[in-house]
């Protein structure tokens, strides 16, 4: 027998994440900005490894990588925006060219990955993808040089703290190695959200 009382209806995730999005666009719009990036820091901690290990077997190793310098550190030593000097990390060295290419590398297939991701699913822009491709590369290429200058003040004491302080060795290193992509990422996550918001816009349709 009816109790004449009408049950309501049971929203699903979906539909309750349609309500939210359409009362809160902005939150909602940043929220899945920061899942998708941590999807693509996710590939760069899994991809940065593996590019390491099949350099790590080439004579890049013992070939430094150390460009434009500015200035000096606090110990007079020359201070250089890319510094990877030759030689294993493991033998006091910076990595040289293998360590470099294994990073940037990762970064840069992440990153393509990211601009194609946010430009459809977060912001859903029709503008001119070419456009948006180009300030994006701009953006990228200063993030870049920015993010590698604020890397020679954290690089060396996280390695340094890490393979020998503690004496974790190898393990020291892969942690050391996650440590530095995930401040790269860090970087970029907090620089990109603005940019993005500028060039992914929403034309009217004609």
């Amino acid at each position: 027998m009816s109790s004449g009382k009408v049950k309501a209806k049971r929203s699903g995730p979906f539909e309750v994440w349609a309500r939210y999005k359409k009362d809160h666009p902005g939150i909602a719009q940043f929220l899945v900005f920061f899942l998708l990036s941590n999807g693509v820091t996710v590939l760069q901690l899994v991809l940065m490894p593996v590019l390491k290990s099949v350099f790590a077997q080439t004579a890049l190793v013992s070939t430094s990588f150390q460009v434009f310098q500015v200035g000096q550190t606090f110990d007079g030593n020359p201070y250089y925006v890319f510094d990877y000097a030759a030689g294993a990390l493991s033998a006091g060295g910076g990595g040289g060219l293998a360590y470099f290419l294994a990073v940037q590398i990762a970064i840069a297939v992440a990153q393509i990955i990211n601009f194609f991701a946010q430009r459809s699913i977060t912001f859903k822009s029709n503008s001119n993808i070419w456009t948006a491709a180009f300030w994006y590369l701009i953006a990228y290429v200063i993030i870049t040089i920015g993010a590698a200058a604020a890397q020679g003040f954290y690089k060396a004491p996280i390695y340094d703290l890490l393979m020998n302080t503690w004496g974790m060795g190898a393990a020291g290193e892969t942690t050391a190695d996650i440590i530095t992509m995930i401040i790269n990422s860090a970087i970029s996550f907090w620089v990109f959200f603005p940019i993005f918001k500028i060039i992914f816009k929403q034309e009217p349709e004609k």
